[in-house]
Formats: C-alpha cells, sequence, structure tokens
C-alpha cells in the first residue's frame, strides 16, 4: 500500500545520459525528453553560470561570444565537467518532473559498461544533487538488451552492441549479467571527428561538428551497396584553410565511407574480440539468434551489411535503435524488482 502510494506522488525517471544525447523516460508517460547533451555557460569572474540547455545550447555551438561557451560535460561516455553536468542533469529532471509531484524522484541512469567507480560515483551524486530521491545505476548493454525485448533474465545468450555517440559497448549477457563484454571510447563522435580530418587533410576545408553529423547521415556508408542506383551526395559549406574565405564543394558517399573506414573497423574488431572470448554454449546460442545493434551509430548505412560480411552471424537493428536504452531503463524502473540483479552496483 505505501509502495502504490509513493508511486502516486512521485514521478520516477530513467536517464538515458548520453554523449550526444539525454533521453528521459518518465514512468507511465514514456520518453518526455530528447536533446541534446550540450550546456553553455557563461563565465563570471572564476565561475561558470549555466544559460542554455539541450536544443538551446546546440544552437550556440560555435556562435557565442567570447564570454560564452557551448560545452558537452560529457566526453567519451563520461562525465568531464562534474559541475556542468550536474546542471544539466537538474534541468532535464526538473524538466521532466515538472514539480507535480509531492515527492522528489526515483531515478535510474545508463552508463557505460567501461567507466570507473569514481565516475559511477560521479554519476551518482550528480542524480542525487538534482533531485533525485533514490539514484540506480544501470550499464547501458544491459538496458538496450532489456529495451530490445532479449530474454536478459535467461539462459540464453545474446550478443549486444551499443553504439552510442561516446563509446559503443558490446555485451554478451545472459541470466541477468554480463558474461564477455568489450567497450571502446569510439563512436558517432569518432565518426564526426574522422569526417572533419579527412575534408581538412584532402580538401583544406574546416567544418564543425554540426555538419559532419549532417555529412554522416546524409551520404555517410559503411560499404558500398552494388543495388544502389547511384552515389549520393551532398553539398558542404566551411571555410577553405588556404584562402580563409567562405568555400562550398560537394561530397559524395565513397569519400565519406573512406573517411569512416578506420573508426568503423574498431568497432568490427570490438565485436570480434568479443565473440573470440564467449564460451561455447553461448556462442550457440548468438548463432541461432544473431547480434543486435542499437544506438545512434547503428543507424549508419550499411553498417549491418558490413559487420554480416565480417561476423556471418545474422545482424538485427533494434526497432527503435536511439531510444532502445531509456526504454530498457525505463522497463527496469517499472519492475524494479524484477530487475534488481541487473542494476550496478
Amino acid at each position: 500500500m505505501l509502495k502504490t502510494l509513493v508511486g502516486l506522488i512521485s514521478k520516477d525517471i530513467a536517464i538515458d545520459l548520453g554523449t550526444a544525447n539525454t533521453l528521459v523516460y518518465v514512468k507511465g508517460q514514456g520518453i518526455v525528453c530528447n536533446e541534446p547533451s550540450i550546456v553553455a555557460v557563461r563565465r563570471h569572474g572564476g565561475s561558470n553560470k549555466a544559460i542554455a540547455v539541450g536544443r538551446e545550447a546546440k544552437l550556440m555551438l560555435g556562435r557565442t561570444p567570447s564570454d560564452v561557451t557551448a560545452i558537452r560535460p560529457l566526453r567519451e561516455g563520461v562525465i568531464a565537467d562534474f559541475e556542468v553536468a550536474e546542471a544539466m542533469i537538474r534541468y532535464f529532471i526538473q524538466k521532466a518532473h515538472n514539480r507535480k509531484a509531492l515527492l522528489r524522484p526515483r531515478i535510474i541512469i545508463g552508463i557505460p559498461f567501461c567507466i570507473t567507480e569514481v565516475e559511477k560515483r560521479a554519476v551518482r551524486e550528480s542524480a542525487e544533487s538534482a533531485g533525485g530521491r533514490e539514484v540506480y545505476l544501470i550499464e547501458e548493454p544491459m538496458a538496450a538488451a532489456i529495451g530490445a525485448g532479449l530474454p536478459v533474465t535467461e539462459p540464453v545468450g545474446s550478443l549486444v552492441v551499443d553504439i552510442g555517440g561516446g563509446t559503443t559497448e558490446v555485451a554478451v549477457i545472459s541470466i541477468s549479467g554480463v558474461v564477455v563484454s568489450e567497450s571502446i571510447r569510439v563512436g558517432g563522435d569518432k565518426m564526426d571527428e574522422a569526417i572533419v580530418a579527412h575534408l581538412k587533410r584532402k580538401h583544406n576545408l574546416l567544418v564543425g561538428d554540426r555538419t559532419a553529423e549532417q555529412i554522416k547521415f546524409a551520404v555517410g556508408t559503411a560499404v558500398l551497396d552494388p543495388s544502389s542506383p547511384e552515389q549520393r551526395r551532398m553539398e558542404v559549406r566551411g571555410r577553405d584553410l588556404l584562402t580563409g574565405l567562405p568555400k562550398t564543394m560537394v561530397v559524395d558517399e565513397d569519400e565519406v565511407r573512406d573517411a569512416l573506414q578506420e573508426t568503423v573497423y574498431q568497432i568490427i574488431s570490438a565485436i570480434k574480440l568479443t565473440l573470440e572470448r564467449t564460451p561455447p554454449e553461448l556462442s550457440a546460442d548468438i548463432m541461432d539468434r544473431g547480434i543486435f545493434l542499437t544506438g545512434g551509430g547503428a543507424l549508419l548505412s550499411n553498417l549491418d551489411k558490413l559487420i554480416f560480411e565480417e561476423t556471418q552471424l545474422p545482424v538485427i537493428i533494434a526497432q527503435n535503435a536511439l531510444t532502445t536504452v531509456v526504454l530498457g531503463a525505463g522497463k527496469a524502473l517499472d519492475n524494479i524488482e524484477l530487475f534488481r540483479k541487473v542494476l550496478a552496483s
């Protein structure tokens, strides 16, 4: 009775605290927030004051005056700036909670498998300082597996590859635990950086991260698709490093594929390494069930085809690849007793 009453007067929240985007799930409502993990801060004296968070802050990237900086408080999946991260988490909690509930919310946060105990404590303390009554952590590959509807509590092996903005998490999951895992600090951001570096090196063209991200989604591909009638092309605008003047050029998918090759094969190497370390019985399960891709990076064109070519295993892209982690964390929050074993200590 008490638990039911608490549930009525408190809005519990699940958060996918991503390097690129933060998603928030509210119990009984679903996903209520999906915004960039960016904070605009104004320097005043020796301290920083957050003046914008999320979409509003992203619009300021590369356009701020000298005393304002738009920054990402998370780098490669972990908190790089504790104070700014706390301000960002508080903003998202307040936006989701909206002060309608009488009690502070219980919060569950998705974290990379690779982070240290110190980094876990930083995440937990940020959420507590931002208004959480109880704070639970769940590893992102486990949350992704739950969100994809995989039988994580059963004695069956499932291989999940969660490609986020800052990290790629590869994990074999069985009986509420991670049996084998590999975590690399490579993801969508590294793909964007590779495109920026390629255009700078080959064409003396400087573009920003936002433009690189647009190129990746518009013409990026992991492997040549022979069934495609013609190459996709995109007009790109940036600054000519030789003249210092604005410059426009056209890039095609062949060029972008070459730029992304090294990053993509780092992800494939992590998958192969995980498969090599997987116990035989679970390997048999994975042969039958395949590899499940989640996260924004899973949407790179033809990435599933390349992974299949390299592993000869079926590859399935999760139906809601961008939201799988937060949906899984939300399911764990809704059934906290059932999934208590999967929560990180």
